[in-house]
């Protein structure tokens, strides 16, 4: 027989398992990895590759941007833009590098690797998973940024837009030419949507996403840190 102390000890084990289960989701905010890659580099197939099974982690958010600089040796990147472009060469005054290269993994906008190097990838996504931000939530077309420590300089709420799946691209000109060159997660929209101060703030944006997944990103301007990350 099971006594109402048993029962009442019962129910107190079950909130506290709610409460940590409700704790862990509320702070659960995937590392963002970002892989700066082109079509017509010889080097970037390997980190295609590695992206791809990065993004198969849940508790990273893997986006993929081509560059256009390459694009001049014979073959233009068809997912190419010139806002990925200035988005990588914004990162590399902070990560310490002379110049913008291919395939650059950057974690969580504040480290950054070779794209081959799986392993050292790795280790920096483990040495960025808790890194402190606001809450953010997005809920069809709304977003919510909770309140919290912002950089002196403010922070951007950008707006990305990308495809999940995995695509084929053949290739006839340049250093891949005859090569059929797999990309998971490429980005096909980036766009500022707003700042954020240290303030709760919602923001708004168009629900037909087009067919790609959403993301949201609140980071520190000028390439700064993100300081949080969310996928609708």
């Amino acid at each position: 027989m099971i006594d109402r102390y048993d029962l009442l000890s019962a129910g107190v084990l079950a909130c506290a398992l709610l409460g940590l289960s409700g704790a862990a989701h509320a702070s659960d905010r995937p590392v963002v990895v970002e892989l700066f890659t082109s079509q017509g580099c010889s080097s970037c197939p390997p980190a295609n590759a590695n992206l791809a099974k990065l993004a198969q982690r849940k508790d990273v958010l893997a986006l993929s941007y081509s560059v256009t600089y390459w694009d001049r040796l014979g073959w233009k990147d068809v997912f190419g833009k010139p806002e990925f472009t200035e988005r990588q060469v914004e990162y590399e005054p902070g990560l310490g590098q002379n110049g913008p290269f291919t395939p650059q993994m950057v974690v969580n906008g504040r480290l950054s690797a070779v794209g081959q190097r799986i392993g050292e990838v790795e280790g920096l996504i483990s040495s960025a998973r808790g890194d402190e931000g606001p809450d953010l939530s997005i809920s069809g077309d709304k977003i919510s940024v909770g309140a919290g420590s912002a950089p002196a300089g403010g922070a951007d709420v950008w707006l990305v837009r990308y495809d999940p799946k995995t695509v084929e691209v053949p290739v006839s000109r340049g250093e891949n030419k005859g090569r059929t060159l797999p990309h998971s997660h490429v980005v096909h929209e980036l766009r500022r949507i707003g700042s954020w101060d240290g303030q709760a703030v919602k923001l708004q944006t168009r629900s037909d996403a087009g067919g790609f997944a959403l993301a949201v990103l609140v980071q520190g301007r000028n390439g700064g840190r993100i300081l949080a990350a969310g996928t609708q």
